[in-house]
């Protein structure tokens, strides 16, 4: 029976326990990653707005993606008032929230409510990653502009195609000013629905088209500048090594194969889905997707110019993946419903989809072989066709129970964060085909039940594990910047005065301490030299400063040389930085840049020693003040 046949109480009641369900869903698969990766980025854009010494960084100093984003002003005005982990957490909630709430509403207008629910259990439990190397995916598990665009975008679509196009063009064009890299294929995507399919295709072409002529132009020219600067020599070196995933012929097969999976199951949705209206979501998504990629390639392979290579134009293929992952629940259910081949089509399909052990491809291709052939199935070979997919189905479940079993009797990797029965059960969470049928068969009772007592229990269920789950996935366990450790390196930020530039030895990615702990201005981090393509000044820094920290330790954002090295069978990752000595201290401090140094040897000069418990416990700080004078007498 479904939601809509039933009576308003009963129809409040379902949502309100599908809803349950979904929270449940979320805080069992997602683990809040606090200022991990590019969070950190962005939380320090906007303490440089409270904090103006920190705009000394040499990541703040010069052209950076923060001058394209109003996000960094609005995240620090809520800074200023809870501040940096409340307001981190606080936006990562509400931008995860909204991006939920406005994808089930897209496809609530596409489809019905029965369907909406499924599409968002999928879209939750299926990681849409888009890129190369692993690095990027939609609905991120930590705070950045990204978040708050991605969910402005999916409002836009939503109200696209509820009959609001003027509210959907003001709400994409607003997202272009929190982050214009994601928000450009949002407000294409709008334009191909609204104009004819021709008009898209010959648009799609045109701009490809001048893509390439502007790289051309940029090549050939003398003396490129402005629009037209070339990324070259030392600055083409940095970027190559620092941001690899930026030049598609560096991407690997793996890359291209995981790119290229929203574009085959698309096409599936447009072989299966009747409704018109889906099948042009799918057809445009598919159509900005391949346009970027088409754009990139010309980007990264010839010139390549600036302009081009920093509108990174592959993440378009952010709202491809989307919408692949949003419309394969109407797809699966399209598929089921056929009586001749629909149960096979719809399980190979979703085995393809979740199961790692399964070759897509495979699925992908017997699919679709399927599908086309149902005019030639027989009654007789549906029949057995059905008996293939329960079989199959069979054969998936005992798959799954082995892993899980194996998994609950394994010792949990994050024992301690929460009870030890929650930390199993999310590890079993994370085999996406035990969660899927998890979920589905919640789905599937709630959505057939008329008894209001058999909804309600579910409900309770549900809201019972949320309430369980919920604060392990939003636990906040890192501490950098938090009032405990900033006054616990009180000694250090006092002797340190504002705007100094700091350098850690022995710790590669040191801006979290550096930022949020000390308040000071970095002076060589991988995460620091993620601006680089935006600045060919900032590149040149990067590759000055790694040439004097040369003695110790060798350059971190040299990411495409330690993944070349690591293929080759290298560890690595067992690296460490050679011991601080006082002939390399009077050496690096040289530099006027640096102003101050912390290491674990003490190699005289009179350095302060941070005697109080925690990561840096005996650790020294050096002021170059006091080494150059001395350095220059020795």
């Amino acid at each position: 029976m479904a939601i809509a046949d039933r009576s308003a109480a009963q129809q409040g009641l379902a949502v309100l326990a599908l809803a349950l369900l979904m929270a449940c869903i979320w805080s069992m698969t997602h683990r809040y990653r606090e200022l991990a990766a590019d969070a950190e980025i962005y939380a320090v854009q906007a303490l440089s707005k409270l904090h103006p010494a920190l705009a000394n960084d040499i990541y703040l100093q010069n052209a950076s993606q923060d001058r394209y984003t109003v996000f960094s002003w609005f995240y620090s005005k809520l800074m200023a008032v809870l501040g940096l982990h409340r307001a981190a957490l606080c936006l990562y909630v509400v931008c995860s929230a909204w991006f939920l709430v406005a994808a089930w509403g897209l496809l609530r207008r596409l489809s019905d409510t029965r369907t909406a629910w499924l599409a968002l259990a999928l879209l939750m439990i299926l990681i849409g990653r888009y890129g190369s190397y692993g690095v990027f995916r939609f609905s991120e598990e930590y705070l950045t502009a990204r978040s708050l665009a991605e969910a402005m975008t999916v409002t836009a679509l939503a109200c696209f195609f509820g009959g609001a196009r003027a509210w959907a063009v003001a709400i994409a064009m607003a997202a272009m000013f929190v982050h214009p890299l994601m928000a450009l294929p949002g407000v294409f995507l709008l334009l191909c629905l609204w104009a004819p399919p021709r008009v898209s295709i010959n648009v799609a072409m045109a701009g490809i088209c001048l893509a390439g002529l502007v790289a051309l132009l940029a090549l050939h020219m003398a003396r490129p500048s402005g629009l037209l600067a070339l990324i070259d020599g030392t600055w083409l070196e940095v970027v190559r090594e620092r941001s690899q995933f930026l030049f598609l012929q560096l991407w690997r097969a793996v890359d291209w194969n995981s790119n290229a999976q929203p574009f085959a199951s698309l096409a599936l949705t447009l072989l299966v889905v009747p409704d018109r209206r889906i099948c042009r979501l799918a057809a445009a998504a598919m159509l900005v997707g391949a346009s970027g990629l088409c754009v990139a390639l010309i980007a990264s392979t010839i010139g390549p110019a600036a302009i081009l290579l920093q509108g990174q134009a592959w993440r378009w293929v952010w709202i491809t993946s989307f919408a692949a992952i949003l419309l394969l629940a109407p797809t699966l259910l399209c598929m089921w419903r056929d009586e001749k081949c629909g149960p096979a089509c719809a399980m190979l399909l979703l085995s393809g989809a979740v199961c790692a052990a399964l070759n897509i491809w495979a699925c992908f291709a017997l699919t679709m072989l399927l599908w086309l052939a149902r005019p030639y199935i027989t009654v007789r070979i549906a029949q057995q066709l059905r008996w293939a997919a329960l079989i199959l189905a069979l054969v998936l479940i005992a798959w799954t129970i082995a892993n899980a079993w194996t998994i609950a009797r394994s010792p949990s990797p994050e024992a301690g964060r929460e009870p030890l029965f929650l930390a199993s059960m999310r590890n079993i969470f994370g085999l996406p085909l035990a969660c899927l049928a998890l979920s589905g068969l919640s789905w599937w009772w709630i959505s057939t039940r008329r008894s209001v007592w058999a909804v309600a229990t579910a409900g309770m269920a549900f809201a019972a594990v949320a309430a369980l789950a919920l604060p392990g996935a939003l636990k906040q366990s890192g501490t950098y910047g938090t009032g405990a450790e900033i006054k616990a390196y009180a000694d250090w930020r006092n002797a340190i005065p504002a705007g100094s530039n700091v350098a850690v030895i022995g710790v590669h990615n040191s801006a979290s301490f550096v930022w949020f702990t000390l308040d000071r201005a970095d002076y060589l981090s991988i995460d620091q030299s993620s601006g680089v393509v935006f600045s060919r000044a900032t590149a040149e820094e990067v590759m000055r400063r790694s040439r004097v920290l040369e003695p110790l330790q060798q350059p971190s954002w040299k990411v495409m040389t330690y993944i070349a090295r690591a293929a080759r069978g290298e560890k690595v990752d067992e690296e460490q930085d050679l011991p601080l000595t006082a002939t390399a201290l009077i050496r690096m401090c040289r530099d006027a840049e640096l102003s101050f140094m912390i290491a674990r040897e003490s190699v005289g000069f009179d350095p302060l020693q941070h005697t109080q418990p925690g990561a840096y416990k005996d650790w020294y700080l050096y002021d170059c003040r006091r080494v150059r004078p001395q350095g220059r007498a020795a």
